[in-house]
């Protein structure tokens, strides 16, 4: 799609949720050069102005920054407040990531909680607050980040695996009910990426995909949903469905062992 055209669909702003590094970082960058202005949110202030600052240093795009708490009950109140006036035409919504393997009886059950909220509740309200004016446009477009880890239930990631598992039927719903609407609706599906918050967790690295080579496949395939699989992760994820529940699941603990 020409960079005008595209502009024209999604712009003339990108709100971009868990903005400031790893696969939200580039999107930042890769949707600045396709001539959108940008609203990063993320938790860490310092990352979040580095990657705004370095956004426009390379693009010249006015870019503005919210350091917020997704799981925060008025996350999205905070959000659409920040937004303000700025015709939203594009939501990526990156936030999500896991920070450690914990059986779910060893995790406490605030974090678990906290991690439905970033998973489902806010995406809910998000999604519901930017689609409207959207639909009103006729045009527009949201990128669900989610991960294979929702393909089947992930032992010690069991909230985070079931949260995804959301965010993957979410996704694909309202590929069907938005599209009549002229809004996009894309589920990108990521493996073993090579972000900060997966090194955080120190997991095994080799072979993990470019963050900036799932951005360009997720900008690429927005209007393509509901789903892509980045990365090549499309074949794992066909395996793991063809499974018995039973084996799936014990696959996805194997693999989880491997990688930690």
């Amino acid at each position: 799609m020409a960079e005008a055209d595209f502009a024209w669909r999604y712009g003339p702003t990108a709100l971009i949720l868990g903005g400031s590094e790893g696969v939200g970082a580039a999107f930042a960058h890769q949707l600045a050069a396709q001539g959108l202005d940008l609203l990063l949110v993320a938790r860490k202030p310092e990352p979040l102005e580095e990657t705004a600052a370095a956004v426009r240093a390379a693009t010249g795009r006015r870019v503005r920054t919210l350091s917020a708490d997704l799981t925060a009950p008025d996350a999205v109140d905070r959000i659409a407040s920040f937004a303000g006036a700025d015709e939203v035409g594009l939501v990526v919504y990156n936030a999500g990531a896991e920070s450690r393997f914990l059986d779910f009886l060893d995790r406490p059950a605030e974090e678990s909680l906290r991690m439905a909220a970033l998973n489902v509740t806010t995406p809910i309200g998000i999604v519901h607050r930017f689609a409207g004016p959207m639909a009103a446009r006729g045009r527009g477009g949201f990128i669900l980040v989610s991960s294979v880890a929702g393909v089947a239930g992930c032992p010690r990631n069991a909230v985070y695996s079931a949260t995804k598992a959301f965010s993957n039927g979410f996704a694909e719903a309202l590929w069907y009910e938005l599209k009549p609407r002229g809004i996009d609706m894309l589920g990108l599906v990521l493996g073993l990426t090579l972000t900060p918050a997966m090194q955080r967790m120190g997991l095994k690295m080799d072979g993990a995909a470019d963050p900036a080579l799932v951005a360009a496949e997720g900008i690429a395939h927005i209007a393509d949903g509901p789903t892509f699989y980045a990365a090549g992760t499309g074949e794992g994820a066909l395996y793991l469905r063809s499974l018995d529940r039973g084996e799936a699941v014990r696959a996805m603990a194997s693999s989880a062992s491997e990688l930690g």
